[in-house]
């Protein structure tokens, strides 16, 4: 079943518009997208490892432009998501917003280096009127600490991690899916 999806994204590793798809991909993640960019950035890399910084700055830079705009569709939500959460608890959105600027810090810099959907940090940054300067410098940090070290260990253990990959395949797939599920349960009870 992932073989195709998986042959298709090494394929398209070597297409002239594979970073332009990459960019979009990562973009739409940050904001309203569920699917992780390692989706694209593990097989690109292991298929271009010569490439392996430029996949990874095309990834990060796309991702914060999205998380931009993620931060944008939360900050005009504002007022609808103040008025919706009042309806269920009185004060429920002053709490969130208290919770979220007191934890936010620590939120966007755990929650951008996982797999977990960016656009859930970046859409709540912006709810709760996080600064965005800080939100931009942490998103920052955060996303290119992740897309750089994964690139870096794709780079210098490519070769025999590709060949594991390919021999467990469905194995890895599935667990990818299982954590991105995973990450949707935990963030409903947090």
């Amino acid at each position: 079943m992932f073989r195709k999806l998986y042959d298709w994204v090494l394929r398209m590793a070597h297409h002239r518009h594979a970073l332009v798809a990459l960019f979009a991909v990562s973009f739409a993640e940050a904001s309203f997208f569920p699917v992780p960019p390692d989706a694209m950035l593990i097989p690109m890399v292991l298929a271009r490892r010569d490439r392996a910084w430029l996949i990874a700055g095309v990834c990060t830079l796309a991702s914060i432009l999205g998380g931009m705009l993620g931060y944008t569709i939360g900050y005009f939500l504002h007022d609808f998501a103040n008025w919706l959460l009042e309806r269920f608890r009185h004060n429920a959105f002053q709490d969130f917003t208290q919770a979220y600027n007191h934890y936010g810090t620590w939120l966007i810099l755990v929650k951008g280096f996982t797999p977990i959907p960016f656009k859930l940090v970046t859409i709540a940054s912006g709810l709760s009127g996080f600064p965005f300067g800080w939100f931009v410098l942490l998103a920052t940090i955060t996303r290119a600490a992740r897309f750089f070290l994964v690139a870096a260990l794709l780079k210098k253990f490519g070769a025999p991690v590709q060949e594991l990959i390919e021999k467990r395949l469905n194995w890895f797939a599935w667990g990818f899916l299982l954590l991105l599920v995973g990450g949707f349960v935990a963030l409903r009870y947090l």
